[in-house]
């Protein structure tokens, strides 16, 4: 009896996994050309990406690779206005960040300009720089949400300024810029009378990062926020 029963519920369920092959089928077959034309599409989407990287975009990064070593050796001599504009023969950060922004040099420029202009005190051109970037999760993303911070801070923002500090010690947690970007919350608690907060940020840094160089002089600032 048992045996029957379960050959019958076997067959219920063959019987039910055909139905829905059998509606399946039938589908398939009223939407033939829809399916047919959402296939194509899709193929035509995935050719087009592989075309765009291939034709047009890594042609357009080997150009910007060419052109970007004469800016990046004025931003290492310090003629951040010759790096930003060029020198009428190379272009500068700011060209190659509006011409090739789609690629990774472009992208870079993006950085290399807010950097630029931090220095030069423009710290509006800074933020809007800085905020183009796009670090993808690397070192640089952080070195870029923590100098958009210092350009808040030049324009007396210190609560935004604080906000992009602590973001930039948090993104990617290391024993070099997460203290240095902490310390420099912690100082901007102070300055804004958030004692306490100031405190809790100098015992992270003493527990958190006892190898770094801001640990070397923390108590100190403990020792003053206590006070």
């Amino acid at each position: 009896m048992a045996k029957k029963k379960q050959k019958e519920k076997t067959e219920e369920q063959m019987m039910a996994v055909e139905g829905a092959l059998s509606k399946t089928e039938q589908f398939i077959e009223n939407n033939r050309n829809m399916l047919s034309a959402i296939v194509a599409v899709i193929i035509l989407l995935v050719l087009g990406y592989f075309a765009y990287h291939r034709y047009y975009l890594a042609p357009k990064e080997k150009e910007a690779t060419s052109q970007v070593f004469v800016a990046e050796r004025y931003f290492e001599q310090d003629s951040l206005q010759l790096a930003l504009n060029g020198d009428g023969q190379y272009p500068g950060f700011v060209e190659i960040a509006d011409e090739y922004g789609m690629t990774k040099t472009g992208n870079l420029a993006h950085y290399y300009a807010g950097v630029s202009y931090l220095k030069l005190g423009e710290y509006e051109k800074a933020i809007d720089y800085l905020g183009d970037f796009k670090g993808d999760g690397n070192i640089v993303e952080v070195w870029a949400i923590g100098k958009t911070g210092d350009a808040y801070m030049e324009l007396g923002d210190m609560q935004k300024a604080l906000d992009y500090y602590l973001k930039a010690a948090n993104e990617i947690k290391n024993d070099f810029s997460s203290p240095h970007f902490l310390m420099k919350a912690g100082q901007t608690h102070e300055l804004l009378g958030n004692k306490k907060e100031a405190l809790d940020i100098y015992k992270r840094i003493q527990q958190e990062y006892p190898k770094s160089k801001e640990s070397q002089n923390i108590e100190r600032y403990i020792a003053r926020v206590e006070g």
